[in-house]
């Protein structure tokens, strides 16, 4: 992209168009290994501003094949998903506006942080319950585009669920609304003497002639953001048809999302969370542990490992001002009884966040007693959170532990490449072996461990060197070992994070040849002309990807 370009873009938008150094090294990098340097970042408007853009790389894509657009919202994606080489669309700047909520249905721009949704929200008593461990630093565009998913996913399920309607300026740079259609108004679609036309026309051809194959691929797991979710388009049972999830989780790649209705749900009044803590010798009596949890229909099952813990002992302080604390000495107060029990027995190899919610306090009391019951026979140790200050300070361990390590660690650096894996939780109590024999074969990576234990889900992040030649080699080895184990489970590279340029590689092998190339058949119904986040989905280049390891901090 030359001079003459960068000065044509700033014509055909109001809105504005960077390609300053610092800029450019910002956009640079997301939350992924990944450092992909773009040409130019620009800020859009408005809807106008996005469909010029459409039309001004449709018209030069002739001169510079490489020409395209990738949307970013927060820039949180520890995929990569947010890294291009060409035109960067950045929106949390002008389209961040809470458009309104009607009902229980509330509609917001990609830019929109999720702090700032949630306040919104809270005010009307409801809560969008898909939100992810990042929800302090998130925004709605990515949630969206990644089919984000949370601690609260084991009960309410994920962004798929929640999505009513979303706008989108697709390939030929009109704006269109997708919403779940009943058959008369599919009819009327298929009708359509256009480009929206032509979609449904595609996608709908697409999934009734593979019906069966694509349900039958559809991932077991109750957590999957890997590939289209295109097993979920077609609603035989109900005839339902609904174009929202094959672009929920599709990363941008299909087009430029303006807007997204959610679904929120009430808060519920109470809460009451156990902690267990598990010591080495009690790690294979996890199985029985979550075959006794998950009957009791837990909000939220969380754990994080011991070097999570420690992080947040090494650096407490953070913790304190994250949770409010006037003073460093009033919080260590709450954290008195961790102290203790690490100071006498060392500290736990797995802790476990089990949480219960509910309108009727009483009833939340007999899960916990009857949890704790239940457990007496492993003889663990165990807490009961018993108010707001106590679970907070639980909660900040499991969230923030992987933004601390990204702020605090200077020798090393977070290197998420396996941080998604899911597998059936009655699994585990085989898997996780197997998966700990794959790690300890690499005695130079440090790395944190947590997750959505309920959902088999969990986050692997290895702290590491990538200056070094040998460390970035580790990479595509230990994915391989660590995929393959994943798929000789029926599991899934990623319930929450997506594909990205870390692991869409890896769609093929999940998924088998022909599921495959339905997906590349989607990729070519929506986008043509590939303009849409290239490299992500189905035309992956992994020596691109090698290539563009991050090395400088």
């Amino acid at each position: 992209m030359d001079l003459n370009l960068f000065e044509e873009l700033k014509t055909v938008i109001k809105g504005d168009v960077s390609f300053d150094d610092e800029t450019l090294k910002t956009y640079s990098h997301d939350a992924s290994i990944f450092e992909v340097k773009p040409k130019v970042v620009v800020f859009p408007k408005d809807v106008d501003d996005l469909k010029a853009l459409v039309k001004f790389v449709n018209e030069h894509k002739s001169l510079d094949n490489s020409l395209s657009l990738t949307a970013r919202s927060a820039g949180t994606d520890m995929s990569g998903g947010s890294l291009n080489e060409s035109i960067i669309v950045s929106f949390t700047k002008y389209f961040s506006k809470i458009l309104g909520i009607e009902g229980n249905i509330a509609t917001a721009e990609p830019g929109v942080y999720y702090r700032d949704f949630e306040k919104f929200t809270l005010q009307q008593g409801l809560i969008y319950p898909s939100y992810p461990a990042s929800k302090e630093i998130c925004a709605i565009g990515g949630i969206v585009n990644n089919n984000a998913g949370g601690e609260k996913s084991l009960q309410y399920g994920k962004t798929e669920k929640y999505i009513k309607k979303i706008k989108m300026v697709l390939s030929d740079g009109n704006e269109y609304e997708f919403e779940p259609l009943s058959d008369r108004q599919l009819s009327e679609k298929l009708l359509l003497q256009s480009f929206e036309g032509e979609v449904y026309r595609g996608i709908h051809a697409l999934v009734s002639k593979n019906y069966d194959l694509l349900q039958k691929a559809k991932p077991t797991v109750s957590k999957n953001s890997a590939g289209y979710y295109l097993w979920g388009v077609y609603d035989k049972g109900n005839n339902i048809f609904d174009l929202t999830k094959v672009l929920v989780g599709a990363q941008g790649t299909l087009g430029l999302m303006t807007e997204a209705s959610l679904e929120l749900l009430p808060i519920k009044k109470h809460s009451e969370m156990l902690v267990v803590f598990l010591d080495e010798k009690d790690m294979n009596k996890l199985g029985e542990i979550i075959n006794i949890v998950l009957p009791l229909e837990p909000e939220s099952f969380e754990t994080y490992d011991d070097n999570t813990l420690k992080l947040a002992v090494k650096y407490f302080p953070e913790f304190a001002k994250k949770m409010g604390a006037r003073n460093v000495i009033s919080t260590a107060f709450h954290f008195i009884p961790e102290f203790l029990m690490v100071a006498r027995n060392g500290v736990p190899k797995l802790i476990l966040q089990i949480e219960f919610t509910g309108n009727n306090f009483d009833d939340l009391l007999d899960k916990i007693k009857t949890l704790k019951d239940k457990l007496k026979a492993f003889n663990l140790k165990t807490r009961v959170a018993g108010n707001e200050k106590q679970s907070k300070k639980y909660w900040l361990i499991r969230r923030e532990s992987f933004n601390l390590l990204r702020e605090k660690i200077k020798d090393k650096h977070t290197a998420p490449f396996i941080d998604d894996i899911v597998v059936a939780p009655q699994h585990l109590e085989d898997f996780l072996p197997k998966l700990n024999e794959i790690l300890s074969k690499y005695p130079t990576l440090i790395y944190t461990i947590a997750g959505h234990l309920g959902d088999g889900n969990f986050h692997i992040i290895p702290l590491m060197n990538l200056h070094e030649a040998s460390q970035r080699e580790i990479i595509p080895r230990l994915e391989e070992e660590v995929y393959d184990l994943v798929f000789s489970y029926n599991g899934s590279t990623t319930g929450e994070h997506n594909d990205g340029l870390v692991r869409s590689n890896y769609l093929e092998k999940m998924y088998g040849k022909e599921v495959y190339s339905l997906f590349k058949k989607t990729k070519e119904i929506f986008d043509p002309k590939n303009i849409f986040n290239p490299l992500k989905k189905t035309d992956f280049d992994e020596t691109f990807a090698q290539n563009h390891i991050r090395q400088s901090w």
